[in-house]
């Protein structure tokens, strides 16, 4: 209890962009190592896990460094198959539950980094030995829900690859753009429910309908992503819409008629983002969440802050946005009475979801 506040203090006071690489460098303690280089590897999602109940918090946040592992081999190794080798052995190394030790993952070299937030997910990926000590001490049902995540993330990686590679840098339908979102965030949304599921009701497999609700919500938040990066993803030759095709790799501001085109993808893709807001409700009630719970709190923390984006969105493509919290600790503050109350944490659902579908019909 008395680490939290800490943790969530660490994430909004830390500067992500000058990590103290040095300290992380000489860090030995495996479970400090892991708070530690969390907010480096993740944005938003730092806070959410530092707020959820240690039996989650722990696996959560040794999964998501898990993944981010994942993304730095997808990201900066420049060969496609030796991409595809580093992701299936970096899995493959961790065999089947319960585990107890397993071979070094693959390193980086810090050459391949672009700056210094790409050196703190090289340090990750030359670190994970202590990451993985934390795994190691995990309960063999919480392993086992590690393991599927990281095995269908980096399988998914692999096939996004492949449809890059295939398509020049292009996602060339709407079922692509949601197959490829279920891979990033779906699953990570699953893992979460799954997690959820086994401290609380001592089960952690989904129904149809709840997996499908995760992989909806885990959409939205996708979005968020994506839209946020479009011109920086052109820069580096990926476009998650055909429409971007003819300005693949353009110059950071081009012109009027490409930056016009980019406009109109983003308000698209904001759009189909915000009518997926009753499946972020659903997926949130799916899990029954009763009583004093931290865990329905991060999940209210998730949407304010995907919700606190959208509004930038918005603004960005020059359209008046809805009300809300604008700094991270408003975010916070806001969250936290959804801990006591499932009253509070339906009424922001409900008044997200609202905001989201008047947005999205004028």
């Amino acid at each position: 209890m008395l680490r939290r506040p800490a943790l969530l203090l660490r994430d909004l006071l830390v500067n992500r962009e000058r990590p103290d690489l040095g300290s992380l460098r000489r860090e030995e303690d495996p479970e400090t190592f892991v708070w530690r280089i969390l907010p480096h590897a993740a944005r938003t999602f730092s806070a959410c896990i530092a707020l959820l109940p240690e039996p989650i918090a722990r696996p959560s946040a040794v999964a998501y460094l898990y993944c981010r592992c994942l993304d730095s081999y997808e990201d900066m190794l420049p060969e496609h198959t030796q991409r595809q080798e580093a992701l299936r052995n970096f899995y493959r190394r961790l065999g089947t539950a319960p585990v107890t030790t397993a071979p070094a993952a693959q390193r980086l070299s810090p050459e391949l980094a672009r700056d210094e937030r790409d050196l703190s997910h090289v340090l990750l990926v030359n670190r994970s030995g202590l990451v993985d000590q934390v795994f190691f001490n995990l309960d063999p049902a919480a392993q086992q829900i590690v393991l599927d995540l990281v095995h269908g993330m980096a399988e998914g990686m692999i096939w996004s690859s492949q449809i890059f590679a295939r398509q020049k840098g292009v996602l060339a339908s709407s079922d692509q753009l949601r197959r490829y979102c279920g891979y990033v965030l779906g699953l990570p949304t699953i893992f979460a429910a799954r997690m959820m599921s086994l401290h609380y009701h001592d089960r952690s497999e989904l129904t149809p309908g709840q997996r499908q609700n995760a992989l909806l919500a885990g959409e939205m938040v996708q979005l968020a992503n994506i839209t946020r990066d479009i011109e920086k993803d052109l820069r580096r030759g990926v476009a998650y819409h055909p429409d971007l095709e003819p300005v693949l790799g353009v110059r950071e501001n081009g012109t009027p008629a490409e930056q016009e085109r980019v406009r109109r993808v983003r308000e698209e893709l904001l759009l189909r983002a915000l009518r997926l807001a009753p499946a972020y409700r659903r997926f949130v009630q799916d899990l029954r969440l009763r009583g004093l719970n931290f865990g329905r709190a991060s999940a209210i923390l998730m949407l304010l802050f995907t919700d606190r984006y959208y509004r930038s969105c918005a603004a960005r493509l020059g359209r008046p946005a809805w009300d809300g919290p604008q700094s991270g600790l408003g975010v916070i503050l806001k969250s936290l009475p959804a801990v006591v109350s499932p009253r509070w944490s339906e009424r922001i659902l409900l008044q997200v979801e609202r905001s989201f579908l008047e947005f999205a019909e004028n």
